[in-house]
């Protein structure tokens, strides 16, 4: 049986940049769907990057998904480099006016995009994603 469903816009692929724009559209108060064709467990499951620029923090953070990753993410000023024995500090936070970094893996990202687009009521389509 097929259902048909009417919407402004379609995103494909319920990752990260699909369902952060969902839910920015839906804040805007944009109708979107989500289509994903992999079930919801291998999409929340799958190991991904887990470095967030400043900026990325901030969208996250203004698509109102930022609370957890505020909790449990680590936020770092700069990182360490050795080579020849030597370790070298590089201070990003000092080199980028204050920015810096959060180390919260991007599998966590979804399953927060995921619980609040699916706790909105929202449509997010795939064989198993209900």
């Amino acid at each position: 049986m097929s259902t048909t469903i009417r919407t402004q816009v379609a995103i494909v692929g319920a990752g990260p940049a699909g369902l952060t724009l969902a839910g920015l559209l839906a804040r805007a108060g944009i109708e979107s769907v989500v289509l994903e064709n992999r079930s919801r467990e291998y999409v929340e499951q799958r190991i991904r990057a887990g470095l967030l620029e400043q900026g990325t923090v901030e969208v996250l953070d203004g698509a109102g998904v930022g609370e957890r990753m505020r909790r449990e993410g680590i936020v770092h000023h700069g990182l360490h480099l050795q080579f020849a024995g030597e370790r070298h500090r590089i201070p990003l936070s000092d080199l980028a006016a204050g920015r810096n970094i959060v180390i919260y893996g991007q599998t966590e990202v979804v399953k927060d995009l995921i619980q609040a687009r699916l706790h909105a009521g929202l449509p997010l389509l795939s064989r198993s994603m209900r």
